[in-house]
């Protein structure tokens, strides 16, 4: 699974003061079928980020054995090209999972172009569709990406002739370890 936060941001307006919070899309893409998970978030944040680690596994309904974040500093204390730091939360986490975690490396983008691509899209795919809606929640907009994710995976490729979703059911699904629902549960 690879792993990035979009550049860009969705507002979500408090409905009681009228203030205007940017919201985070948190973007996961697995490696075969390039299946996409994006999810709205508050902030970049180690809670956060952890989080949407959760809710991609459940989303997925499985884990990979192998995640390739950023060098987000909520996940990655010290980039290194060999023996990279990474959060003992963050590590706690994939430890809980049996998953490893193998950050790219600092400057080379194509360590992870699976999810280059994933954010490019969904900043195109969902952030276009969604930059002119009010949302008055974070769950609002979750909503509406849930939406358009589905629409997403269940597009067509022109080039394969197949959606992500099947590329996901054939590939990808049967290669996840099963999910651990004591966590999972207990993050929301």
């Amino acid at each position: 699974m690879f792993e990035d936060y979009a550049g860009v941001t969705l507002d979500v307006i408090c409905p009681e003061t009228g203030e205007v919070r940017a919201a985070q899309l948190f973007v996961a893409a697995l490696g075969a079928s390039n299946y996409t998970y994006v999810e709205a978030s508050w902030t970049q944040s180690l809670p956060d980020w952890t989080a949407s680690h959760v809710r991609a596994f459940e989303f997925f309904g499985g884990v990979p054995s192998q995640i390739v974040p950023d060098n987000l500093k909520a996940g990655v204390i010290k980039a290194c090209f060999y023996e990279p730091e990474i959060n003992r939360t963050y590590a706690d986490l994939a430890a809980h999972y049996d998953t490893a975690i193998i950050p790219a490396r600092p400057h080379k983008p194509k360590d992870k172009a699976k999810v280059e691509a994933a954010v490019l899209l969904a900043e195109r795919w969902i952030v276009a569709r969604l930059r002119n809606q009010t949302f008055l929640s974070l769950d609002e907009l979750n909503a509406a990406i849930v939406l358009l994710v589905n629409q997403l995976n269940s597009k067509p490729s022109r080039h394969l002739g197949a959606s992500r979703r099947q590329l996901f059911e054939e590939l990808d699904k049967p290669a996840l370890k099963p999910l651990l629902p004591t966590l999972a549960h207990r993050c929301r």
